[in-house]
């Protein structure tokens, strides 16, 4: 990264990671021709994405994990109420861990305009 007159880089905050996050997961849901009711971009407000595709209702979780964490290891808080949620609503249930890194360093924060890495392996379904 080359820094002009000695600013330091700005990292990511949680918000902007989520943000990032959404991005690529929508992104990716829209390539699968999912068509979106509602889109939630609050942080640790689930789920994030509520769809439908082929008539069926799907609830989509989106949570963005910083290396060395495991994006594709369900973390989610009161699990058990989202998937109750979504027998209510007769939907399916999916978790989006999105996994990102600095790309010049795994080790150093996320900077505003600065490039990093996707690991994404696209949604797993949970109920």
């Amino acid at each position: 990264m080359i820094l002009a007159d000695n600013i330091l880089p700005i990292p990511l905050n949680e918000s902007e990671l989520h943000q990032l996050a959404m991005n690529i997961v929508g992104k990716d849901l829209e390539k699968d021709n999912f068509e979106f009711l509602s889109v939630n971009s609050k942080l640790k407000k689930d789920p994030q994405f509520v769809c439908t595709k082929n008539k069926k209702l799907y609830f989509i979780i989106v949570k963005a994990i910083l290396y060395p964490k495991n994006p594709n290891k369900v973390q989610v808080y009161k699990i058990d109420e989202l998937k109750d949620h979504a027998i209510k609503f007769n939907a399916t249930l999916f978790y989006a861990g999105v996994g990102l890194a600095n790309a010049e360093n795994y080790e150093f924060p996320i900077f505003k305009d600065s490039d990093y890495v996707v690991n994404f392996k696209g949604i797993e379904k949970i109920s």
